[in-house]
């Protein structure tokens, strides 16, 4: 009777209903046909305490941080900084694309956000450089993924909230790996730059260093007041996040500030993004229920043992189906339902739940620029109008360059744990 469950899922995801739905009404006949409708009684209770965590209230925050700063001219600013510090490089604007992306990760925490705004900005700036329109969105694509990556990262907060870990840990553990990430998209930048004479801008062409430094220094205050405030202790993330959204306020009015529909559109936005959230999370948690009842984390458990696979062996299994659910699932859908599953068996195998946060995290970012179904390129695409499979082709370069990142960060945990172990976290 169990394989009723897999095929009322996929027909109810043919009939167009809301993913929550489906996991829910799957979730609930999935007790039935295994004789655990007696359970159902306390999934209320269940539901509720899945939601019901603390760090969960920063999300919200920091959501509606990133729409305010988005209709607040701040993008406008990190581009001109990025051109003063690095558009006169061989390859300018690709620079600046990257660049702009390590900015904007302080400010959204999102890679659907990054890759949206500067598709709109910088993809047509690129070509009009002479830049192929593939090789534009390629890296726009590309390096968006370095938003959930560097603090503040609401997939982190999600993961800290689901695997109660500390944020604070999981941000500062975000910042070489970001980093790391952003070296090596410009190193592969310099190599097409060199490859194919990309362009670069001249003397009078890019901004200056210091007027533009001053005017970017209030969308880059953002950030430094987050991570500066959870990592001395002097706020949670989630007070962190409310101190954000006043900042975000006050950066909008330097710049060409927000109107009363921009906020109320801000707060709209914020309302349909969190909600979707908590929806699927409830959904979640009743699999996640069932999935204790039915003991499926020591199965899994007991199935890597029984094939050999030891603690590497197991990583790389779990690192390759991050990946794939990361290319057709958002990814705090996939967070939700295979983190509780496959974490536990990686973490009594002696990974650390900092690091792993991070490699899962990365892991599934790597997956919204992939083809066939990355989020992050399908964005691209219709932004830019640029043919998806076209656009998937020329991504594939940067793709595997992530991967072989994603390898380092693996095979060197100390990566992600230096910082934080420094700051006692």
């Amino acid at each position: 009777m169990i394989w009723l469950v897999p095929l009322a899922a996929l027909g109810l995801l043919a009939s167009g209903l809301a993913l929550a739905y489906v996991i829910g009404a799957s979730a609930v006949l999935a007790f039935l046909v295994t004789d655990n409708a007696r359970y159902l009684a306390i999934l209320p209770q269940k539901v509720f305490s899945q939601i019901s965590v603390f760090a969960l209230l920063a999300m919200p925050l920091f959501i509606l941080a990133g729409e305010i700063m988005n209709r607040a001219g701040v993008t406008r600013a990190l581009i001109d900084l990025s051109m003063a510090l690095v558009g006169r490089l061989r390859g300018g604007l690709g620079h600046v694309n990257i660049m702009t992306s390590v900015f904007f990760a302080g400010i959204s925490g999102s890679a659907v956000a990054d890759a949206a705004a500067l598709s709109n900005t910088l993809v047509p700036a690129m070509r009009e450089r002479g830049y192929s329109a593939t090789y534009a969105g390629a890296i726009t694509a590309s390096s968006s993924i370095i938003g959930p990556i560097v603090p503040p990262s609401i997939i982190l907060i999600f993961y800290g909230a689901l695997m109660q870990t500390s944020v604070a840990a999981l941000f500062m553990a975000g910042i070489l790996p970001g980093l790391l990430l952003t070296g090596a998209l410009f190193a592969l930048n310099a190599w097409y730059a060199w490859r194919d004479d990309h362009p670069r801008l001249e003397c009078g062409e890019a901004p200056a260093f210091g007027p533009t430094l001053v005017g970017a220094l209030p969308a880059l205050s953002l950030p430094l007041i987050i991570v500066g405030g959870i990592v001395f202790g002097w706020m949670t993330p989630t007070e962190a996040a409310a101190v954000a959204v006043v900042a975000a306020l006050a950066a909008g009015t330097f710049y060409t500030g927000i109107t009363r529909q921009g906020l109320l559109e801000a707060l709209r936005r914020t309302a349909t993004l969190t909600g979707s959230i908590f929806i699927i999370l409830c959904a979640v948690a009743a699999l996640g229920h069932l999935a204790a009842l039915e003991r499926i984390p020591e199965a899994i458990a007991a199935l890597v043992a029984d094939l050999g696979l030891g603690p590497i062996g197991f990583m790389l299994a779990m690192n390759i189906i991050f990946i794939v659910a990361g290319m057709v699932l958002d990814i705090t859908v996939a967070l939700a339902l295979l983190v509780p599953l496959l974490a536990p068996v990686a973490l009594a195998g002696g990974a650390d739940p900092v690091h792993l946060g991070i490699v899962i995290c990365f892991n599934l970012c790597i997956g919204l620029v992939s083809p066939p179904l990355g989020g992050c390129l399908l964005i691209v695409s219709a932004v830019t109008r640029v043919g998806y499979w076209q656009l998937a082709r020329a991504v594939i370069p940067f793709v595997v360059l992530e991967m072989a990142v994603l390898g380092v960060i693996i095979v060197f945990p100390q990566i992600s744990l230096v910082l934080p172990r420094a700051m006692g976290l």
